[in-house]
């Protein structure tokens, strides 16, 4: 990208999942969620039990006006000028409706960040298919709009997890600390779709670098999964997070550090995945548990976004990676994270 052509970005798009803010939200909110997938209704209604635990709201809408405040502050500080606009794919503010109110504004042209550090259909791809199908609708006057890249090597990414990670091993107690051992949990997804991407390479690939931070040998952690949903027959990546702890306290383990490297927010299926039903399991089998915040609106997170803008404003030629595969690609090829999500029983 030349110099001129950089310099021509005029607004940023936070792109995020969304998220009930009311009981009443609940069901239209995962209806959005699961449209087109092959998830049994009675799944759907098992998730919406989460959320009515929590009142029918899910926290991670705050979360991301948070990071968006702490985002301004840190781009006003570096002296940058760019509006900051915010659209969900499956709850209100609607990627659509942004869109649309980008277009009245005389956005020209935009950056989006993604609230995801790797690269999966779900993470990345399919997000970018919403802003395409958002961009259609609001006809020729919409914006254009060019995607960040994936962090999940950023220094700035990695630095937040080990700082939160150790936050989380100071709640210990302590002789438990030098032989707790650590999970990293990242959102599961479809063998089929981890097939055609490099999420489960880039998960492994923070997990070792924040390990090798943290100063771990290799038999004191290990990558897991959580909050899997889909037809019950179908492969999703394994191990599950809760099997997982079985498995350690089986081996005489007791204690763990849970860090939800997979997150960049402390949204529902953290919240209840982990601190309800992991915590529970651990407090069956009388294991110690601590649960590392996710990076949310730890400063150095919000410099790593803000240097991935500078990239793309050409302020910055300095692509920061750190590890053996160096920065991601900013313009996806067109095969990238492709998936073709099955289709329900009896749909045409």
């Amino acid at each position: 990208m030349s110099d001129s052509d950089s310099a021509r970005y005029d607004a940023l798009l936070v792109v995020s999942f969304g998220g009930p803010e009311k009981r009443e939200d609940v069901i239209p909110f995962l209806e959005n969620v699961l449209h087109g997938k092959p998830v049994p209704r009675e799944r759907m209604l098992e998730v919406a039990e989460h959320y009515y635990h929590f009142g029918g709201v899910s926290p991670i809408n705050a979360q991301v006006q948070e990071f968006i405040e702490a985002l301004k502050i840190e781009l006003a500080q570096a002296k940058i000028e760019l509006p900051i606009y915010w659209g969900n794919r499956n709850w209100q503010p609607m990627l659509g409706d942004t869109i649309r109110q980008m277009e009245r504004d005389g956005v020209r042209r935009a950056l989006a960040f993604m609230t995801s550090a790797y690269s999966s259909y779900s993470g990345c791809r399919q997000y970018r298919e919403n802003v395409q199908v958002a961009c259609g609708e609001v006809g020729p006057g919409a914006p254009r709009i060019d995607k960040l890249r994936v962090f999940y090597n950023h220094p700035g990414f990695i630095a937040a997890n080990v700082a939160r990670i150790r936050e989380a091993v100071e709640k210990l107690p302590v002789d438990a600390k030098s032989t707790t051992r650590f999970a990293f949990t990242a959102h599961s997804i479809p063998l089929s779709m981890s097939t055609n991407c490099d999420y489960v390479r880039q998960l492994e690939e923070s997990c070792r670098l924040i390990a090798e931070e943290l100063r771990l040998s290799a038999d004191r952690w290990s990558l897991v999964y959580q909050s899997r949903s889909g037809r019950p027959g179908d492969p999703w990546l394994e191990p599950d997070i809760g099997d997982h702890i079985r498995k350690l306290h089986a081996e005489g383990q007791k204690s763990l550090v849970i860090a939800p490297i997979g997150f960049i927010s402390d949204h529902m299926e953290v919240l209840f995945d982990l601190d309800e039903e992991a915590r529970q399991i651990c407090d069956q089998l009388g294991m110690v548990m601590a649960r590392a915040k996710t990076v949310g609106t730890y400063p150095v997170f919000v410099a790593c976004i803000r240097e991935l803008i500078e990239e793309r404003l050409g302020l910055r030629t300095e692509r920061r990676a750190i590890g053996q595969y160096g920065p991601s690609h900013d313009v996806c090829p067109i095969d990238c994270c492709q998936y073709t999500i099955p289709k329900r029983p009896g749909s045409p």
